[in-house]
């Protein structure tokens, strides 16, 4: 289920619950599913693009990353597909209970956006390596993560709190979320640009691996930008800059970038991942701390 990733998923989230949440007043049940809706649809993503990697070989023998249950003999191929659908299950209805819980029916028109949102997210977690023509073998998995793990999550979390977008200024903490995100895909991608090569395109293949560095250190600058912007923006207070403190982890991150290549560029995956987290978490905390 790679569990490694739940905190990306869940980052945009916790920012734009924390925001609504100093804007308004929000239901909690609502939050509670939105949470596990997130969750069920992160573990959805990776269960199929793991099967879709096994099927087209693209996991093979010398794959850089870490090895998968295809891949190492854990798991069968009906296995899988057994735990993708209870997984769109759980999706679906942890998703329609979030939109029950926050808007008190599912006939509203918000609730049927969101509903279609919903099944545009399951397919979109399928399709990147599933299917005929998956987008991810095309280089078009940076345009995803940006949209839905950046864009979706954010806004969607403002709005199931909120129930409507108090600004466009929240666009900012959106795209930052959403450059970070497509950081961690570029390192994954950057790590295993040798096996990949042979079955698919990426943006760090087609880039190479020096221009895909600087890529990465543009996306962090953006993401960092965008929010640094986002609060300048809103009513100035020291709190709102707690995000500061994770700074050094993003230094550090770019820092491993550059210094590493293949295999050894793993470790920077969870230091982004754990990094965009405590960003996001720290960013809410301080504009709820001084709604306090």
């Amino acid at each position: 289920m790679r569990l490694r990733t739940l905190p990306l998923s869940l980052s945009g989230v916790v920012l734009g619950t924390m925001l609504a949440a100093a804007d308004f007043h929000i239901n909690p049940w609502g939050v509670l599913f939105l949470f596990l809706t997130t969750v069920s649809l992160q573990i959805l993503s990776n269960l199929s693009n793991e099967l879709g990697d096994a099927l087209s070989g693209t996991d093979g023998p010398d794959r850089e990353g870490p090895m998968y249950s295809l891949q190492g003999g854990g798991m069968t191929v009906r296995g899988l597909k057994g735990l993708i659908a209870l997984f769109i299950v759980l999706s679906c209805a942890f998703g329609l209970a979030m939109l029950r819980a926050s808007f008190g029916t599912l006939w509203c028109l918000d609730s049927i956006c969101f509903m279609l949102l919903g099944a545009g997210a399951i397919w979109a977690a399928m399709r990147y390596t599933l299917g005929k023509n998956p987008y991810g073998y095309r280089g078009l998995g940076d345009i995803y993560v940006f949209v839905f793990f950046g864009l979706v999550t954010v806004l969607g979390a403002y709005l199931i709190g909120a129930h409507t977008l108090k600004s466009w200024q929240l666009l900012l903490p959106a795209c930052a979320i959403g450059c970070f995100s497509v950081g961690v895909l570029n390192v994954n991608n950057i790590r295993d640009m040798e096996s990949d090569a042979r079955t698919r395109q990426t943006v760090a293949i087609r880039l190479g691996e020096r221009r895909a560095k600087i890529y990465q250190t543009v996306l962090v600058v953006l993401g960092w930008a965008c929010m640094v912007t986002y609060c300048l923006l809103r009513f100035p207070d020291p709190w709102h800059w707690l995000f500061l403190l994770t700074l050094p982890l993003y230094v550090l991150h770019i820092r491993g970038v550059w210094q590493r290549s293949g295999r050894d560029l793993d470790p920077m995956l969870p230091l982004l991942v754990l990094s965009t987290f405590a960003f996001a978490l720290l960013g809410g905390l301080g504009f709820l701390v001084y709604l306090w």
